[in-house]
């Protein structure tokens, strides 16, 4: 019989922390990437869609889950699965909900300079706030987000530079 573990990423960003894999920001929509082309001086200004929210600076919230913590959770959902044990859904994420003004503030420490952007309004039914529950996951996997937002715009930055010719 088909046995399966579904792992429900929340927003997956990042890099590796040897630099050699990163998320390519021709191809993404993704706010990380985004943040990072303005940064670098790759694109204009980031638009921040929505400052208007019920949250705490006004911004929108989510959920960042480093791609190295989604790696461990997929050797550690083969082990569960290799343990014969039955067929489950997780919600992967960190459990905390970071602004994306949080997110700039933390891309200008690593750039060492602010990051371009504009207000702009919210796309039409993005919710304010969003973040994951992973406590299943915890429970059955034995796995835990151990990075930070700030791990995540550090690897992504470092990843991002090495592969601009901007400087």
């Amino acid at each position: 019989a088909l046995r399966w573990v579904s792992l429900r990423y929340f927003n997956a960003a990042g890099a590796s922390s040897d630099g050699v894999l990163g998320e390519n920001w021709d191809i993404t929509t993704n706010l990380i990437p985004l943040v990072m082309k303005a940064a670098l001086g790759a694109s204009g200004p980031l638009q921040v869609l929505g400052n208007d929210y019920p949250t705490a600076d006004g911004t929108g919230v989510r959920d960042y889950i480093h791609v190295e913590d989604l790696a461990d959770a997929h050797i550690k959902a083969v082990d569960y699965l290799n343990d014969g044990k039955p067929n489950l859904t997780v919600n992967l994420g960190t459990g905390v909900g970071t602004s994306v003004l949080q997110i700039l503030a933390a891309t200008e420490k690593a750039a060492g300079k602010p990051v371009p952007h504009v207000f702009a309004p919210r796309r039409l039914g993005d919710p304010a706030i969003v973040y994951a529950d992973a406590t299943l996951a915890q429970q059955t996997l034995g796995w835990t987000a151990t990075r930070s937002y700030e791990d995540i715009i550090n690897s992504a930055f470092t990843w991002h530079q090495s592969q601009s010719d901007v400087s």
